[in-house]
C-alpha cells in the first residue's frame, strides 16, 4: 500500500465536508425505501433522547426526597414511592424505545439492502459489455457489492443515534450548566481528540479497502475455481489445489498485515486519548464531591451532576464515534454512488424497419479495437449476405471471427467504417428490434442453473414460458430426445446448483444451446459460433442438414472450424489477424490453393 502523507489541516476538513455529500442521497434512499420505518425510527429516537434526562432529574429528587425524609419529623414516603414509581416507568418507556429503534433498523436493514442490490443489478443491465471486460470496473462492481447495501442504513442510523445524543447532550448540559459552565466545556473538549483521530483512521481503513480489491477480487476467484462444480475437475485432476490455495492464504496474509498495522495503530491511539476523557471525569468527579462537601449542592444534586457526566461522556463519545462513522459510511457510499453514475453511452436510434430489405446485411470496410488496447482486431472488412443466403467464417483461434459477431450484435460499435442492416445503418437502429432480429448462440454459452424449459426459453424473453414453442425450438435444435426421456420432461432442473438437478454432457448443453437459438423463429438472421464443437460427427451432420433445411429464407452466419460443416455455404471467407484473406466458395477457395485449400487438405488428411 503507498505510504500516506500527513494532510494539512484544511486540506482534510474540505475533504471531509465534501465527502458528507452523500449523506442527503442516503438519506433520501432510506426515506423512499419506507416512509413509515423512518418515521417510527425517528420518533423513536427522539424519546430516547430526552428521556435518559429526566431519569436522572427525578434520581435527584429521590436522593433528595430520601435525605429529607431522614431527618424530618414527619417525613413524606408517599412522595418518594411515587417518584420512584415515575422512574421506573421512564425506563420502561427507554427499554421500550430501544427495543422499537432496533426492529425498526433491522426491517429497514433487510428493506434496504434489497433495495440497493437491486439498484446496482439494474444499472449492470444498462451497461455495455465494455464495462464488464475491464478489469477497473470489476473492482469498483466488488467495492460497490461488498460494503454499499448495508452503509445507508448505516449512515441514517447513525444520523438519528447523532440527533439522539445531541438531544440528550443538550438536556444533559442544560442541568449540568446550573452547576458550572466550565463542567460544559469539559464534557465536550474531553471528546475531541478522539474524534479526530477516529476521523484519520477511518480515512486510512477506506483508502486501505480500495487499494485492496484486486487481491480480494483474486479471492474471491480462488474460492470459485477450488469450490465450484465447473473447476473441481481440473483442480482434482491436475493436483492444483495445493497451489491455489497457498496463493489464497498468501493473499489473505498480505491483506493481513495491513488490517493488523492498522488495526494496532487505531486501538493504540484510542486507548491514549481515551484516557482523556478518563481523566476528565475523575477530574469532575473530585471537582463535585468538594462541592457537595462544602454544602453549595445536596447530596442528590452530587449524584444527578456525577450520572449526567458520566453519561454525558457517554453521549460525547457516542456522538463523536457517529460523526466519524457517518464520515466513513460516506466513503463508502461513494464506491456506490461512483458505480451507480458510471457513464452510459446514449442510444439513439429508432429505426425498426430499414427501406432496403433486399440488401441484408452488410460490413463496409470495418475496423474495431478494443477499449485500451492499440492493436486492431479487426481491420477493413468488407462483406454482404443477402436474405437467403448462407455465410461462413474460417481463421485461427483470435483471429477476430467472434468479434464480427460482437459487432454486429452491438456489443461493441466499430471503431471505423459501418455496418449496414437492410439498407440501413446499425447506429440507427432500436437496439432491441435489431436484437430480436438475430437469433445466435456463441461458443461460450450459458449454462443457466434453471429449468430445461427456461433453458430454451431464454432464446426469446417474449416467450420464455411458452411450452409449445421449447418444444419446437428444442426439436429444431436435435434437443428433444434426450429432454423427453428425462422423467420431468422440460420441468427439468439442470446443473448440480440445486437440489434435484441434472448435468447434462457437453453435447447435449450445446444442444440445449442450439435450441435456444431457435427459440427466435422470426429472427432472419441466424448466428451459430462454433455450434458442434463437442458434438459427434453422426450428431453435426444432422443438425446441419435439419438447419439447412429451416433456414432457406434467412441469412445465416457459421463460424467453424470443421470444413465438413463451412463447405455448403454460399459465401466462405477466411480471417487472418483481422483480415480477410480468402474469399469464395468452397470450390473456388480449393482452386486458389491457398490458406483453405491447405487447411481443409491438412484436415481430411486426418479422415484418411
Amino acid at each position: 500500500m503507498p505510504e500516506n502523507k500527513p494532510e494539512p489541516a484544511v486540506g482534510f476538513v474540505q475533504r471531509a465536508l465534501g465527502v458528507f455529500g452523500y449523506s442527503r442521497r442516503a438519506l433520501h434512499l432510506v426515506w423512499t425505501t419506507s416512509r413509515a420505518l423512518t418515521l417510527t425510527l425517528a420518533l423513536l429516537t427522539l424519546v430516547a433522547g430526552v428521556l435518559p434526562a429526566l431519569i436522572a432529574y427525578i434520581g435527584q429528587l429521590i436522593v433528595d426526597g430520601v435525605v429529607a425524609a431522614m431527618t424530618s419529623t414527619s417525613p413524606d414516603t408517599r412522595r418518594v414511592l411515587w417518584l420512584v414509581g415515575l422512574e421506573a416507568i421512564v425506563v420502561t418507556s427507554v427499554t421500550a424505545s430501544q427495543r422499537g429503534i432496533s426492529v425498526s433498523q433491522s426491517l429497514l436493514r433487510a428493506l434496504l439492502g434489497q433495495r440497493v442490490n437491486v439498484m446496482i443489478l439494474e444499472k449492470a443491465l444498462t451497461l455495455q459489455l465494455a464495462n464488464f471486460e475491464d478489469s477497473e470496473f470489476y473492482d469498483k462492481l466488488t467495492q460497490a457489492r461488498r460494503e454499499a447495501s448495508s452503509r445507508p442504513l448505516s449512515l441514517v442510523t447513525r444520523t438519528f443515534g447523532l440527533v439522539q445524543n445531541a438531544i440528550s447532550l443538550t438536556s444533559y448540559a442544560v442541568l449540568l450548566y446550573t452547576f458550572s459552565p466550565w463542567a460544559v466545556v469539559i464534557l465536550i473538549g474531553a471528546g475531541l481528540p478522539s474524534f479526530f483521530a477516529e476521523a484519520k483512521f477511518s480515512g486510512d481503513a477506506f483508502r486501505l479497502f480500495r487499494w485492496r480489491s484486486p487481491e480480494t477480487r483474486m479471492q474471491m476467484y480462488l474460492e470459485t475455481v477450488i469450490a465450484r462444480e465447473d473447476g473441481v475437475k481440473e483442480v482434482k485432476l491436475f493436483q492444483l489445489g495445493p497451489r491455489l490455495l497457498q496463493r489464497y492464504r498468501d493473499i489473505f496474509s498480505k491483506l493481513f498485515i495491513e488490517d493488523r498495522r492498522l488495526t494496532l495503530r487505531r486501538d493504540s491511539w484510542g486507548f491514549v486519548l481515551g484516557l482523556l476523557s478518563t481523566a476528565a471525569f475523575y477530574g469532575a468527579y473530585v471537582w463535585i464531591v468538594i462541592t457537595t462537601i462544602s454544602g453549595a449542592i445536596t447530596l442528590g444534586a452530587m449524584t444527578m451532576y456525577l450520572v449526567l457526566f458520566r453519561q454525558g461522556q457517554t453521549a460525547v463519545a457516542a456522538s463523536l464515534s457517529a460523526i466519524s462513522g457517518m464520515y466513513e459510511d460516506n466513503l463508502y457510499l461513494s464506491n456506490l454512488y461512483d458505480y451507480l453514475g458510471q457513464p452510459v453511452p446514449a442510444r439513439t436510434g429508432e429505426a425498426k424497419h430499414g427501406p432496403h430489405p433486399e440488401r441484408g446485411l452488410e460490413f463496409k470496410d470495418v475496423s474495431f479495437n478494443y477499449p485500451g488496447s492499440k492493436v486492431k482486431t479487426l481491420t477493413s472488412i468488407s462483406f454482404q449476405i443477402r436474405p437467403g443466403e448462407s455465410f461462413a467464417l474460417v481463421g485461427e483461434n483470435g483471429s477476430g471471427k467472434t468479434t464480427l459477431i460482437k459487432l454486429l450484435t452491438r456489443l461493441y460499435d466499430p471503431t471505423e467504417g459501418h455496418i449496414m442492416l437492410d439498407g440501413l445503418d446499425l447506429q440507427d437502429w432500436d437496439v432491441e428490434a435489431l436484437r430480436q432480429r438475430i437469433g445466435v448462440i456463441f461458443q461460450d454459452f450459458g449454462r443457466y442453473q434453471f429449468t430445461v424449459g427456461e433453458n430454451i426459453g431464454a432464446g426469446d424473453v417474449r416467450y420464455i414460458d411458452d411450452a409449445e414453442r421449447w418444444a419446437k425450438a428444442a426439436k429444431t435444435g436435435m434437443a428433444a430426445p434426450f429432454i423427453e426421456e428425462m422423467a420431468d420432461g422440460y420441468e427439468t432442473q439442470l446443473g448440480r446448483w440445486f437440489k434435484g438437478g441434472r448435468e447434462l454432457s457437453s453435447g447435449q448443453w450445446q444442444k440445449i444451446a442450439l435450441s435456444r437459438a431457435f427459440m427466435r423463429s422470426d429472427a432472419d438472421i441466424l448466428v451459430l459460433d462454433e455450434p458442434t464443437a463437442a458434438m459427434d460427427a453422426l450428431s453435426e451432420a444432422a443438425i446441419f442438414d435439419h438447419f439447412r433445411s429451416q433456414s432457406h429464407n434467412k441469412m445465416t452466419i457459421l463460424i467453424s472450424h470443421r470444413f465438413s460443416t463451412v463447405r455448403a455455404a454460399d459465401q466462405i471467407i477466411v480471417i487472418h489477424h483481422g483480415e480477410i484473406l480468402e474469399r469464395g466458395t468452397h470450390e473456388s477457395l480449393l482452386a486458389m490453393n491457398g490458406q483453405y485449400a491447405h487447411l481443409f487438405k491438412l484436415q481430411a488428411r486426418g479422415y484418411q
